[in-house]
């Protein structure tokens, strides 16, 4: 695969999935399923908004439920190809206190992806999180100054995790959410003059949805887009959309989301009918929900 510089192109919106041992299957599953059911166009089933790569340390990895998945390249090879993924998504599952200390995988694959947006602003990247895969964001430190949630059993150490990171690091903490189904961050949509809110959608389209469409899209190739890559570098984390999700069935509804923003809301809608679920909204930190 060619080195990609940006987030906007004609071509499929790279998914990188990071599965470690032990990692909750429907965490991984779900999200999968919504992803791969994505089209730009309804009615043309070639027309897949996503391409998922799997990442692991071995060339199966065994799943919390006991079922073995198949990987398709290593946590070197991630490493190695890392700058080409749009999407990365950590999964919850076995984030016991020594895998945390370890700082095992997929933790450094995190620290990685961080730090690739911080050195390269021009490209727009997300990296979601799905239940207690949040848990390895906040031992890193990842959530400084933004919002998150997990899943509501994990909740106390999710907190205990993300006051020590701040403390242990002197930086912002974390506004931890314990009713959201999924929390996003760094939300970005077209800017226009330069005293407009990067965050939020402009008044004069009220009237009208603005094109969310990002690579592949019929919609995009339509679109302008203005967006300040000198903003976005001076956003946390170079810009880098954060999201964090509840339980298996909130990642659900984060990957809907992520396809809202990033395909358009209707091919998210559709996915749902498909899928036969209510797509049920999260918080959206400091920008308007699609």
């Amino acid at each position: 695969m060619a080195h990609k510089s940006s987030a906007v192109a004609d071509e499929p919106i790279d998914v990188l999935f990071a599965l470690h041992p032990k990692f909750n299957l429907m965490d991984f599953a779900g999200p999968l399923e919504v992803l791969t059911t994505a089209l730009h166009e309804a009615n043309d089933p070639s027309s897949r908004a996503f391409e998922v790569t799997i990442a692991s340390g071995e060339p199966t990895v065994l799943s919390d439920q006991g079922v073995i998945v198949q990987s398709q390249i290593t946590w070197k090879e991630a490493h190695e190809r890392l700058s080409e993924f749009d999407v990365l998504v950590i999964v919850g599952g076995n984030v016991d206190d020594a895998r945390l200390k370890s700082k095992a995988e997929p933790m450094p694959l995190i620290t990685a992806y961080t730090e690739i947006q911080k050195a390269d602003p021009t490209h727009e990247r997300t990296l979601l999180s799905i239940c207690t895969g949040s848990v390895f964001l906040a031992e890193l430190g990842v959530l400084s100054g933004l919002a998150a949630t997990t899943h509501p059993d994990y909740m106390t150490q999710f907190e205990n995790l993300c006051s020590h990171s701040a403390v242990r690091d002197g930086v912002e903490r974390t506004d931890v959410m314990e009713d959201a189904r999924y929390v996003v961050n760094n939300l970005r949509f077209d800017i226009g003059d330069e005293d407009e809110n990067p965050y939020v959608r402009r008044k004069s389209d009220a009237g009208r949805r603005p094109s969310n469409a990002r690579k592949g899209s019929m919609s995009f190739k339509s679109a302008t887009r203005r967006e300040s890559i000198v903003r976005r570098a001076a956003m946390r984390l170079g810009g880098l959309r954060v999201i964090t999700s509840g339980g298996v069935a909130a990642g659900l509804d984060a990957a809907l989301y992520l396809v809202s923003v990033m395909v358009s809301e209707e091919s998210a809608n559709e996915v749902a009918r498909v899928m036969q679920m209510t797509w049920t909204k999260g918080v959206v930190v400091d920008g308007l929900d699609v």
